[in-house]
């Protein structure tokens, strides 16, 4: 019981920890990883978006709170809520710490400047997604969450901000090897 409630710590954590914007923004991420880990359904996840939506308090803490409670009791909301929220404590802690150099540098001036589109493509794909299986029900495939995909993107996102000889010619190019290496891995 004690690995499977890490496990689910561990869940919540990286959704705590790779996803910016809020907790509509993690509605992507939280899917995959509810359905790969066999934890909720997709009528599940529904469900509780819009009961998180309703009830007072932070999307995410509700979002972890209600789907660890449904797979593991109390000791699953409590796991699960710390592990959504810890993540965001301990980069808050060290931002506060180091805030005055870190907010001035180029490279957290341009990860806030790439991460503005991202989340606003996030929270489209989770609202789409919520209607469309609103519409539609359970005929449409679940959105997944790429990592590699993610990275592949910032790093070509970051190659654009620093090397400004790259044209856009160039970025498709770069993209689109990456794509079949990253398809033939």
């Amino acid at each position: 019981m004690i690995l499977e409630l890490l496990k689910l710590f561990f869940v919540f954590f990286r959704i705590g920890l790779f996803t910016f914007g809020g907790g509509y923004a993690m509605i992507p991420m939280i899917r995959q990883e509810m359905l790969n880990g066999g934890y909720l359904t997709v009528d599940q996840i529904n469900q509780f978006i819009g009961i998180a939506e309703s009830t007072p308090g932070p999307f995410a803490v509700n979002m972890a709170t209600f789907a660890g409670y449904h797979t593991f009791g109390i000791l699953g909301a409590v796991f699960a809520t710390l592990g959504v929220v810890l993540p965001s404590f301990i980069i808050i802690l060290l931002i506060a710490y180091y805030s005055d150099r870190f907010i001035k540098t180029f490279i957290a001036q341009t990860i806030l400047s790439f991460l503005k589109p991202v989340i606003l493509g996030l929270i489209l794909a989770a609202g789409l997604g919520v209607l469309l299986h609103a519409i539609l029900g359970n005929y449409l495939e679940t959105v997944t969450f790429d990592y590699i995909a993610l990275i592949i993107f910032g790093v070509v996102m970051i190659l654009s901000r620093l090397v400004k000889k790259l044209t856009p010619i160039h970025l498709v190019l770069i993209s689109a090897f990456m794509g079949v290496i990253l398809y033939l891995l």
